[in-house]
């Protein structure tokens, strides 16, 4: 039987408000993709990134342009990179899995994943209200910071005051300016952080090469898939995978592989997304030096069967959920 495919809009409250330099947002808003081959069905889910011209009515139309039938192999040039391919995509797994009675790990070739340490995000904030939230979350192994550009020192600051024993990574977000980079490098240096995400626009970032730095710089928004890859050596020491820029598990395992043969450090990232969108990415998570995968933690609800989060650990998903 041929497999078919079915996407709908769905809206999960987030606690409080999220914040980053582009603005803020009070709900994740996902598109859920089942895929279904008789009784066998499977579930994917993706986030849809206005940043890529990307929108929720735009990705469920073009999932329900899609001929039934399709695999895997044949997906990738039937969609372009993507929010709407991820979705597609790990529904495709999740099936294959519940079809066989096999783990996506196994068919994936990988080894059976184990619990990694993952961020825990800090939204953007005045220096006083980060230093309170990082009070807040002073027991977490390790904290990513929403960045912006001006003030973002006595941010990190306020934090490392607050949660010092906490490591530390930013994420700028694009917000930085290069006249920026010799005082902001020199503090998150000396202020233990040990990675700062996309500093700069992506495409206007020529002033990273071969620019001398004490702290890994990684990038999100200037990497995409494969083909972005060779294009960032010198520039970034790593490149931050999200399977809504890669179109799915399968471009970000291979995504991965080139990353790491090209000498990036990688780090795999999210959305803010329920757990479901967070269990292929640990797949890949189990390849990875930095795991952003905290989306869930982040909601005032998840989905049934979600992600167990404990101390500071994300641990592999169980099969009711995905996978």
């Amino acid at each position: 039987m041929a497999v078919t495919l079915s996407a709908r809009a769905e809206s999960f409250p987030i606690r409080g408000s999220f914040t980053i330099s582009r603005g803020s947002k009070t709900s994740a808003d996902v598109v859920l993709v089942e895929a279904r081959d008789g009784a066998a069905a499977g579930r994917g889910e993706c986030v849809p990134y206005p940043r890529y011209d990307e929108t929720v009515p735009g990705a469920i139309a073009e999932i329900e342009k899609l001929p039934p039938g399709l695999d895997r192999g044949r997906l990738r040039s039937a969609m372009k990179a993507g929010a709407a391919r991820n979705a597609v995509d790990c529904a495709l797994w999740d099936l294959e899995a519940k079809r066989t009675g096999k783990p996506a790990w196994k068919l994936a070739g990988l080894p059976e994943p184990k619990p990694v340490v993952t961020a825990y995000t800090l939204s953007l904030d005045m220096a006083d209200a980060m230093g309170r939230a990082a009070a807040e979350h002073a027991h977490r192994p390790l904290l990513k910071l929403k960045l912006a550009g001006e003030g973002d020192i006595p941010r990190v600051e306020a934090v490392r005051r607050n949660a010092p024993k906490s490591r530390l990574i930013v994420d700028a977000n694009e917000g930085w300016k290069p006249e920026m980079l010799p005082d902001y490098l020199e503090a998150m240096a000396r202020l233990g952080v040990e990675l700062i995400e996309q500093p700069l626009p992506a495409g206007k970032d020529d002033v990273l090469q071969g620019l001398k730095r004490d702290v890994t710089i990684c990038a999100d928004e200037s990497c995409h898939g494969i083909d972005s890859l060779a294009g960032l050596k010198g520039r970034y020491d790593a490149v931050n995978i999200k399977l809504d820029k890669t179109g799915g598990l399968t471009e970000a395992l291979a995504v991965a592989r080139e990353a790491e043969r090209l000498g990036f450090k990688i780090m795999i990232g999210c959305m803010l997304a329920t757990s479901l969108a967070m269990a292929p990415a640990l797949l890949v998570a189990q390849l990875a030096d930095f795991v952003d995968l905290d989306g869930p933690l982040l909601l005032a609800k998840d989905r049934p069967d979600g992600i167990d989060y404990r101390d500071g650990m994300a641990f592999p998903p169980r099969a009711a959920l995905w996978g």
